[in-house]
């Protein structure tokens, strides 16, 4: 009776000391896309917020209470802003309708900055919720929230003439401009041309952790665009622009420290992934030449920051024999590079047929997107430091997710 006794403390106490590690394995929460439509995971429960639509590109309001989303269709002819409110359990429109692409919540409050066919729009505010709309400014082509929530910093298109493309003006504009031009200021206008750095349209503006820097990409016409860009910042006060270097027009593939003044990107030139796409780190703004990490014979195809020394980033070896024909698939898996002393190590080891791409970092867990070949589903897998064990957290979704990080109070 007593050995008894004590294989059932023995056996409870395992039971709950696996369910408690298990529990505490995955504190996040997120929005991910499974066939198309909106679900969230907090720990380990999933829960599916829309039906019958299309969605994409969701994306969390400061606080988390909601999620903005694109509900279209798989033409792309439909683009409508939703937002789910996790309160009240609802999706609505901050309007009868709105028509975009490209929406950013602020920083600092629940408010949504959008754009609809060149204007630059925000919402209201009506019991806590964004609600209706107020016109900001006219002929925005990319646009991004200062830090301090309350106003942007605006591009319009460079203007074909007879004589050429004209430079790409930035402008600084307060939130409540409401269309009134003294509250729009020239910020910046970048000096382009034809030989050294050709650009139309600035857009995915990035702040750098202490508001110093803005990077974006200065974007040349659509058939150049799909070669070749030019990373770029520029000073919070708009004083000092300097070009950073070249690199394909993914906005994923350029981040900034957490905790410092240095840019990492994925430089190179050409459309094709089998070449020529390598890590590198630029401290801003620039004094000294730029650091590249990546090994010959191999490409970084996505990239992210661990800590201030440690950058993981997605790597297969590289394809230079491939000239024409179907383009090939490029097996990475993850790496950790520490910018300090060079050292780098792998990660990942995904199965044949398999690939891991766009790390995530959520506090000290690493995750990643893990798919077969042929197939746009995959899992998500996670990892608590760079050598806990990994597992799946999230099954057959169509992306990585996106995950809530609750914002720093200053």
């Amino acid at each position: 009776m007593g050995v008894r006794t004590k294989i059932f403390f023995i056996l409870t106490f395992l039971i709950f000391s696996f369910s408690s590690l298990a529990s505490a394995e995955a504190p996040f929460t997120a929005a991910f896309i499974r066939d198309h439509q909106l679900w969230i995971k907090e720990g380990e429960q999933e829960t599916q917020l829309t039906k019958d639509r299309y969605i994409y590109s969701p994306k969390w309001s400061y606080d988390g209470r909601f999620i903005g989303y694109i509900d279209g269709d798989e033409k792309g002819k439909k683009s409508d802003l939703y937002i789910y409110d996790r309160k009240e359990k609802e999706s609505y429109q901050s309007y009868v309708q709105v028509v975009t692409s490209d929406f950013k919540w602020a920083p600092n409050k629940n408010q949504i900055a959008y754009t609809n066919y060149g204007v630059l729009d925000v919402t209201k505010t009506e019991n806590g919720r964004p609600q209706g709309f107020e016109n900001v400014a006219l002929g925005v082509s990319g646009f991004e929230w200062f830090p301090n929530g309350k106003e942007f910093i605006v591009s319009s298109d460079s203007t074909l003439l007879p004589t050429g493309w004209t430079p790409i003006p930035l402008f600084r504009i307060q939130a409540d401009a409401n269309l009134s031009k003294d509250k729009i200021e020239p910020f910046y206008t970048i000096p382009t041309n034809e030989t050294d750095l050709f650009g139309i349209s600035a857009d995915f503006f990035k702040w750098s952790p202490n508001g110093e820097w803005v990077s974006f990409l200065v974007i040349p016409t659509a058939s150049f665009a799909m070669d070749s860009n030019t990373l770029s910042v520029l000073s919070s006060q708009g004083t000092n622009f300097q070009v950073v270097g070249k690199m394909l027009s993914f906005k994923e593939w350029f981040k900034w420290s957490p905790s410092a003044n240095e840019l990492a990107y994925i430089s190179g030139e050409g459309r094709f992934f089998v070449e020529n796409k390598n890590t590198t780190v630029s401290e801003i703004p620039i004094a000294k030449q730029q650091q590249e990490y990546t090994p010959k014979g191999f490409v970084d195809l996505g990239l992210e920051w661990y800590s201030k020394d440690l950058i993981i980033v997605a790597r297969a070896k590289e394809n230079k024999a491939w000239k024409e024909g179907p383009v090939p698939t490029m097996y990475t898996s993850l790496f950790a590079i520490d910018i300090r002393t060079g050292k780098q190590h792998q990660l990942t080891f995904p199965g044949e047929n398999e690939m891991d791409e766009q790390p995530q970092v959520v506090g000290s867990y690493l995750t990643w997107f893990r798919k077969k070949t042929g197939q746009t589903k995959g899992d998500v897998w996670v990892r608590d430091g760079l050598s806990g064990q990994e597992y799946i957290w999230l099954k057959n979704v169509d992306g990585a997710p996106v995950f809530f990080t609750p914002k720093q109070k200053s």
